[in-house]
């Protein structure tokens, strides 16, 4: 069997955060060059403040855009009254992908150790799109893309990934179950 041919998919990066721009968003940076690195496309990223209609909307509005496969948020995963990020798309998951978390918590907690506790990330598909909910740290960013998300996204990967599923997110459209939002 011949290996594989490189997919290559698009990814928008949204940053969460009161203090951050564009200049200062190291943790959308580290994102941005990680994607560009294993050979996909960046196909929007933006800043947001920590507001759950806010951060809603544009998660929306990518998950919308049939050119966007996957979104990918960082910061507002902690427990500060600013941190509403899980608040602001888990009600809206149409699916969640619990193991995402599960082994974004084992490869953090050998790098911090028990501080991974203090974060809640996520993910989930919201109309046929991943979403991936991350901490606003460049190290947690690192960590999930290097981790888990760049061999997911690689179509060479086995025994299984994200590309060659992405086909079939929509079957549920397709028996007539209608888009959650």
């Amino acid at each position: 069997m011949s290996e594989r041919p490189f997919i290559p998919v698009t990814f928008a990066v949204l940053t969460v955060s009161d203090t951050r721009d564009i200049e200062t968003d190291t943790s959308g940076k580290t994102l941005s060059e990680r994607i560009a690195a294993a050979g996909h496309t960046l196909g929007a990223r933006d800043i947001v403040k920590d507001d759950v209609a806010a951060i809603r909307a544009k998660v929306i509005s990518w998950s919308n855009d049939a050119a966007i496969d996957a979104i990918i948020t960082t910061g507002g995963t902690g427990f500060t009254g600013r941190d509403v990020t899980p608040e602001a798309l888990e009600p809206i998951f149409e699916k969640r992908m619990d193991g995402f978390s599960a082994l974004f918590h084992k490869i953090s907690a050998d790098k911090i150790g028990t501080s991974t506790i203090q974060s809640r990330a996520t993910a989930g598909l919201l109309n046929q799109t991943f979403v991936f909910v991350l901490p606003g740290s460049p190290g947690a960013c690192r960590d999930a893309w290097d981790g888990i998300l760049k061999d997911q996204f690689d179509y060479r990967h086995a025994p299984c990934n994200f590309v060659e599923i992405m086909p079939r997110l929509d079957e549920h459209l397709k028996r007539g179950a209608g888009t959650v939002v």
